[in-house]
């Protein structure tokens, strides 16, 4: 990790800015979509709310902006209820946002920087988020990643101390992903606190300081992703196809089979290794790793990955 990076860590001392205790949501036909939900979020820090589809981050997400009233529960921003300064306080990037089809980028801006009594520059954000040159563009020919651009830009148009961003780089190519990620490591650096909902566990491991993972309806661990993954994981994976064990030969028992490979979780290579080519494992196509965020996705939830 960069010391860059590592400037605009979250201190855990920091008094809690926004707080949610105990967050029920039923839906009308019977469906319990958040059972009891309890986080905090520090000024100043990145939280990661991960989660298979249908675990209920949407919907915790959505009260936690005050567009969704919880069943049960309460949350609070800077000690108090959401209120009508709480919805000028925050700024939200939806998973999709409606743009007018005729408008252009700089026509957007301004209108919803309208919306707002108070406004962030809007010449320093067209420069924040790399818009200089889209500002005459039609919103409709907007590439995905520069779309992405102008509705980050949107959701800061009203200088928010507290920034929610839903999903903000699904369907983005590899490089206008990254180049998405950078833009948001800037803006932590200006202490605004983020909340984000994410199925890239990559993107989860590099911007945020916590992650609470939900799965029916209830968060099932949260803390610090490295502190998470040693909690849960050996050091090593070492993984190699199943084709390469000797039938007669027993897997061990903490072995997981899947796709195809066999993972065994070790802390120390170099012996299992030795052990390995004793019992005449084939070595050829093995591969050493660390556990990542995504594997302990994966232990958790039992959901694979789906982009």
């Amino acid at each position: 990790m960069s010391s860059a990076h590592q400037t605009c860590r979250a201190d855990s001392s920091v008094a809690p800015l926004l707080v949610a205790n105990d967050l029920v949501r039923i839906y009308p036909n019977g469906v319990q979509a958040v059972d009891g939900i309890s986080l905090t979020v520090a000024q100043g820090e990145c939280l990661g709310l991960l989660g298979p589809n249908g675990a209920g981050k949407t919907t915790t997400l959505e009260m936690l902006e005050g567009l969704q009233t919880p069943t049960a529960g309460e949350i609070l921003f800077k000690g108090r209820p959401l209120d009508r300064a709480y919805r000028e306080a925050i700024g939200i990037q939806f998973q999709t946002t409606a743009l007018q089809d005729f408008q252009t980028v700089g026509e957007a801006l301004r209108m919803f920087a309208s919306l707002y009594r108070r406004r962030a520059n809007l010449d320093s954000l067209i420069r924040l988020c790399h818009l200089e040159d889209l500002l005459t563009r039609e919103t409709r020919r907007l590439s995905g990643g520069q779309r992405q651009r102008l509705l980050l830009a949107i959701a800061l148009v009203n200088e928010p101390e507290l920034v929610f961003l839903d999903e903000p780089t699904t369907g983005l190519d590899p490089h206008a992903r990254r180049n998405f990620w950078a833009l948001i490591e800037t803006i932590r650096r200006r202490k605004t606190t983020i909340l984000i909902t994410t199925h890239y566990m990559e993107e989860a491991a590099r911007l945020c300081d916590r992650v609470a993972f939900i799965d029916r309806g209830r968060i099932i661990a949260k803390g610090r992703p490295q502190e998470l993954i040693r909690a849960h994981f050996p050091a090593y994976l070492i993984c190699l196809p199943q084709s390469a064990w000797p039938p007669e030969l027993p897997l061990p028992a903490n072995a997981v089979v899947g796709e195809g490979e066999i993972e065994l979780p070790v802390d120390a290579v170099a012996p299992r290794l030795l052990e390995l080519e004793r019992t005449g494992v084939d070595l050829g196509a093995l591969r050493v790793s660390r556990p990542s965020l995504e594997d302990l996705f994966l232990k958790l939830t039992g959901h694979r990955l789906r982009g």
